[in-house]
């Protein structure tokens, strides 16, 4: 299943490289807290598969939610006149950089594991 979020991801750059979609100056910080959420749930999706523990319903749901949600709390924080996309910079980039670091760990075990000693593992 690590396959979904590895290709959903592909995709949106592929898609993000060949269509020019020019996005409004107003928009930029509203659309760039989306992307952040965004990739935050691909790699926690990424890090689920290796665990395995993956659902793909958790990872739709998550995808959309977070990201709308993330969207919408940069634009209430726009409205007030506050910055609250920097609240959900910090909390996704921490969780982004998270995930990324329990994935390399993952696939460095992976890597480590020799097929002579793998019963030994859990």
């Amino acid at each position: 299943m690590i396959w979904i979020p590895v290709i959903g991801l592909a995709l949106g750059i592929a898609m993000g490289l060949t269509f020019n979609v020019n996005i409004p100056v107003q928009y930029s910080s509203y659309m760039s807290i989306a992307i952040l959420a965004a990739l935050d749930t691909v790699f926690g999706g990424i890090r689920a598969s290796l665990e395995r523990h993956f659902d793909s319903s958790v990872f739709m749901s998550g995808f959309f939610f977070n990201t709308l949600l993330a969207a919408l709390l940069a634009y209430i924080g726009a409205e007030l006149g506050v910055d609250l996309y920097l609240a959900a910079v910090f909390a996704f980039g921490v969780r982004l950089f998270q995930n990324i670091a329990t994935i390399r760990r993952l696939l460095m075990q992976k890597g480590k594991q020799s097929p002579d000693n793998s019963h030994l593992q859990p």
